[in-house]
């Protein structure tokens, strides 16, 4: 690569994009491999540029582009798609829904090579087609090719991007309070539930409002189960108080449970459990009140058929204050990250 003033450049073949940015337009004003005209040299220079750089091949040097494509093919995800490279980077975009896993580890260890910069979603991220997920490029306009091979070493036997699909369930909802069973309250919980898991394939199996007795509950969800329900989720009785026992019917059922709280609010008094393969939910009241609760941030791994573990929630610690802000962003915010 060389650099040339303009004037000096017709005839050339530009080795780079160039940039421009007028009237709200970020883009491409000239591709590389486009071949200078003397028309070009005054609006070159309009852009800033009195030089400009020329490829010049040389041993062990790689183009921004080849690099961008090169590090498209290390990392390919199933259920998504790269486009470019343009501006020399090339951007990954969904073609499905599902939850995005970034291996972290690996991501630090790629972007810690030289010039190579990786850009992505948050791990664990709830994705919808069409959203963009990662971004590759690197900073020079060349690099040496030793780094990329270096991070195509890496990437060999590890995926840095996996896009899980989101399956359908069939979801058995368990409502308790003795106020909602007797009557005396309505029900806030269901429609909740019903307007959250609508935006995930499969459905809901039924809702039976049950007492604030363990046995009526483990028997309710023992029909769910025997009716082909593979996700339980149980609402209210999820606090400390003596007759909230919710918790205790979970374990009646014979479940693992995985945590009865979180460091997140809202949604701190969460339960997470399993029985067998079927996971288990249990909300609190928060649910009915506030648009996003720790139940939100949870719905897409157990969708995506990932497995909560205990680490996952505790994670949650960092970034599990949600601001409580007027109008909710989720999950474009800093809420439920782990």
């Amino acid at each position: 690569m060389k650099k040339v003033p303009v004037e000096q450049a017709v005839g050339m073949t530009l080795c780079h994009d160039i940039t421009a940015m007028r009237d709200g337009f970020k883009g491409a004003a000239f591709k590389r491999g486009h071949v200078i005209v003397p028309g070009d040299v005054e609006e070159l220079k309009d852009l800033g540029k009195r030089t400009v750089f020329i490829w010049e091949p040389n041993a062990g040097e790689l183009h921004e582009e080849d690099c961008a494509l090169r590090m498209a093919a290390m990392a390919p995800v199933a259920g998504a798609h790269y486009t470019g490279p343009s501006e020399g980077k090339v951007v990954l975009t969904a073609d499905i829904g599902g939850m995005l896993r970034v291996d972290v580890k690996l991501l630090e260890a790629l972007n810690g090579i030289g010039d190579i910069t990786i850009s992505t979603l948050p791990d664990h991220y709830p994705v919808q087609p069409g959203m963009r997920l990662a971004s590759m490029r690197i900073v020079p306009l060349v690099t040496q090719e030793r780094q990329i091979i270096q991070a195509e070493a890496l990437c060999r036997d590890r995926p840095l991007l996996r896009l899980l699909p989101y399956a359908p369930r069939r979801a058995g909802v368990i409502v308790t309070g003795s106020e909602v069973y007797s009557g005396r309250i309505q029900d806030k919980f269901e429609p909740v539930v019903r307007r959250k898991l609508a935006a995930y394939p499969g459905g809901i199996l039924g809702v039976t409002l049950c007492d604030d007795d363990v046995d009526m509950i483990a028997n309710a969800a023992r029909a769910f189960l025997d009716r082909g329900a593979d996700f339980l989720i149980f609402t209210g009785g999820m606090s400390v108080d003596p007759d909230d026992v919710t918790p205790t019917a979970v374990r009646r059922l014979g479940a693992r449970v995985v945590s009865h709280g979180a460091p997140a609010q809202p949604g701190n008094m969460t339960l997470v459990a399993y029985l067998d393969d079927v996971p288990i939910l249990g909300v609190p009241g928060a649910a009915i009140v506030r648009p996003t609760t720790l139940f939100d941030v949870l719905l897409p791994a157990i969708y995506a058929g990932e497995g909560i573990t205990k680490a996952d929630l505790i994670r949650l610690g960092d970034g599990g204050l949600c601001q409580l802000c007027p109008s909710c962003h989720f999950p474009n915010c800093a809420f439920g990250r782990y």
